[in-house]
């Protein structure tokens, strides 16, 4: 793993950038210490679908919109 200073990194951004999509990971360092690293990214690239795991196991009475009069006591004074 090659190491960049953070100046070089600023400079060549993109070529480095480049490089990490081809699977190369390049370390940063600011005034010879290592303070990050630059790394290919390795997620799924699949669409994420919001909610999909809870599918069909989240039921909602008719009613969840309406106050109880007890709790509508309590909050306005009866």
């Amino acid at each position: 793993m090659k190491t960049v200073n953070m100046h070089e990194a600023k400079t060549r951004f993109s070529q480095l950038i480049q490089e990490v999509g081809k699977g190369r990971s390049f370390v940063i360092a600011k005034a010879g210490k290592p303070v990050g690293l630059l790394i290919p990214f390795t997620g799924s690239g699949e669409a994420r679908t919001p909610g999909r795991s809870w599918m069909g196991n989240i039921e909602m009475s008719d009613d969840f919109d309406s106050l109880p009069q007890d709790l509508e006591d309590e909050f306005y004074g009866g």
